[in-house]
């Protein structure tokens, strides 16, 4: 995840600014028998072989270096989210066998409150009350779903599901109100870089009764699992399938007037260089509770990635599951998005980025609107076109647009927002980037090894990057886009 920020104006609740980079992705890899992956791993968690079901406390870098993975029958994996919230990131020298089950799915909601996400995912947002506000808090995450609201004194409008590589639903519109908007949506089938599903928006109630809305789901964690020979799923069970369950939480009524929006479902990536078997991928988006497709979360995305994918049979899945050769597990200097700072007030060195938490940046009252926004880039070509969005706590989302300038090592921009005068408000800067830039160079273009980029202007004209390969066949990138 690319770093996030969160601004308010005082006597206002907090809001997210996230920097987030989403990459167009390009499967680039050996057809060759002889190619090899290798996950990475360092082994120093030595052997992972639990006899019964267990929760993993994940390190503050969501890495885990086993040698050998045996999870047995009926044995369920849950996992603590770390700090940071980042992925699971499961590495293994070795066999990877799953018998058993990873489970990662965001929770539903707790009454009022948002369900929290799983790891590498996002939180749902809070329903609204009479009390205090009678409109539901959007999601967190690049695919929230908007809270809903309330159009007239009797109506009441449900929250929108979250989004990942499928829209979420809107909310549904309940006695006049207004139905929070699904989320957009967001990622790579590549699921280069790694993201969890994002959550759902609470619902909105009426401000003439004592009526409370429900929170919205969680969405689904991320989780990948890479094995430098091979990945085996083995026979589950009716109660415990073998496979990953990485869904959305849902939004229930508990007693309570209106529901908020599912959390979207997550990501589940395998890479190795043998993956067999009949697994239960299921990153399905979680359940609303008014019937139809109102308020569901989007589906999320499975993406697998071996040599030899000759005897693999994926079972449960409801998404878009992609197959693939192995790609590297990380990008390697991968580019960065980061918002500096708001209003002139920097950023934090580690920020939440969370709407449903603490602020990370306070913007005073005595600064005028528009306020400028710095956002800094690294590893990106300069002149690169950027968007930023601000979307408030109730109301029409804002975007402006930008350009970077300085070195690609380097470069910024600066735009100018208009903040709401309290309330919760989320920006959000992102930029559309082929993934092979990220890369710096692929591995393997159609089984031959890239050994230089050659990258051309002409005056007037867009410039053109060929690739050379081994043998000293030269293939242009847009070829590769085609």
């Amino acid at each position: 995840m690319l770093t996030a920020h969160l601004f308010h104006r005082p006597l206002a609740p907090a809001i997210t600014v996230r920097g987030l980079l989403f990459l167009s992705a390009i499967v680039l890899s050996a057809t060759s028998v002889s190619a090899q992956f290798s996950s990475g791993s360092t082994g120093a968690d030595g052997a992972f072989n639990p006899s019964s079901n267990i929760t993993v406390t994940l390190p503050a870098s969501g890495v885990l270096n086993y040698t050998t993975v045996n999870i047995p029958q009926n044995v369920v994996v849950r996992f603590t989210r770390n700090s940071l919230n980042t992925p699971v990131t499961i590495l293994a020298t070795g066999n990877v066998t799953i018998s058993g089950q990873f489970l990662i799915s965001g929770d539903d909601n707790n009454g009022r409150l948002g369900g929290l996400g799983g790891p590498g995912s996002f939180r749902g947002g809070n329903g609204g009350t009479f009390i205090d506000s009678p409109f539901g808090t959007p999601g967190d995450g690049p695919g929230a779903g908007l809270g809903g609201s309330s159009s007239t004194a009797s109506g009441a409008g449900g929250g929108g599901g979250g989004g990942f590589f499928q829209d979420g639903f809107t909310g549904k519109v309940v006695n006049g109100g207004t139905g929070g908007q699904g989320g957009t949506r967001y990622g790579t089938k590549s699921l280069l870089p790694l993201i969890g599903g994002s959550g759902g928006g609470g619902g909105g109630v009426n401000t003439n009764s004592q009526n409370v809305a429900s929170g919205g789901g969680g969405g689904g964690g991320a989780v990948i699992i890479a094995s430098s020979i091979s990945i085996v799923f083995g026979a589950g069970t009716f109660t415990v399938p073998s496979g990953v369950v990485a869904i959305g939480g849902g939004s229930h009524f508990g007693g309570l007037i209106v529901e908020g929006g599912a959390g979207s479902g997550g990501a589940v990536r395998l890479v190795a260089n043998t993956i067999s078997g009949s697994p239960c991928l299921n990153v399905g988006g979680g359940e609303g509770q008014q019937g139809g497709s109102f308020s569901d979360g989007g589906q999320g995305v499975v993406r697998v990635e071996a040599f030899d994918l000759s005897e693999l049979s994926v079972q449960c899945s409801t998404a878009a599951t992609t197959l693939g050769q192995p790609n590297p597990v990380t990008l390697s200097n991968a580019p960065t998005l980061k918002i500096a700072s708001v209003g002139g007030v920097s950023a934090p060195a580690i920020p939440l980025g969370l709407i449903n938490a603490p602020p990370d940046i306070v913007v005073p009252t005595s600064v005028p609107n528009p306020v400028q926004v710095v956002v800094n880039g690294t590893n990106l070509p300069s002149s690169t076109a950027i968007q930023v969005q601000l979307t408030p706590e109730s109301g029409a989302a804002t975007t402006v647009s930008g350009t970077l300038t300085g070195s690609t090592a380097s470069s910024t921009t600066t735009v100018n927002l208009s903040l709401p005068p309290s309330g919760v408000s989320v920006i959000r800067a992102t930029v559309t980037l082929d993934v092979l830039i990220a890369l710096g160079r692929p591995t393997f273009i159609n089984g031959e090894k890239v050994d230089k980029v050659e990258v051309a202007a002409t005056f007037g004209g867009p410039s053109e990057v060929v690739y050379i390969t081994s043998s000293g066949r030269r293939v242009r990138m847009s070829d590769l886009q085609r």
